[in-house]
């Protein structure tokens, strides 16, 4: 059964009923544009310690701070669009989780070793573009 989208209703006066949206200020626009900066920087403070964490084990701390912060403005926007499409519908979740499945199963036909000194040489790359 397919799914339609529902605009909301628009209500006109109080639209209220003597409950507040949460926040500093009395003005709910300002509170949900708080609430979503905090919202968005929080999730990203959290991606780049997830990211630096997970490379940290194997290339130590200095270099994973450097193949994090070397990222270039097209694999930033690469991967904030690839995520996007993922995220905004089924299909795209589809796709998206194809495209991942077939480079794993590329990454594994490979060797072990192979794979892995590929994966070291463009972290490496980064690390050093800085």
């Amino acid at each position: 059964m397919a799914r339609t989208k529902r605009k909301p209703a628009i209500r006109t006066g109080n639209a209220s009923n003597g409950r507040e949206v949460a926040g500093p200020t009395p003005n709910p626009a300002t509170n949900l544009l708080i609430h979503d900066i905090l919202l968005r920087s929080g999730g990203r403070m959290l991606r780049l310690g997830l990211e630096k964490g997970l490379l940290r084990n194997r290339y130590g701390k200095s270099t994973a701070k450097e193949i994090v912060d070397n990222r270039t403005i097209v694999e930033t926007l690469a991967s904030y669009a690839v995520a996007r499409v993922a995220t905004r519908s089924v299909p795209g979740a589809i796709v998206v989780g194809g495209g991942i499945l077939a480079k794993v199963l590329l990454d594994r036909r490979q060797s072990r070793r192979a794979a892995q000194r590929e994966g070291d040489r463009k972290l490496r790359e980064k690390a050093r573009r800085g």
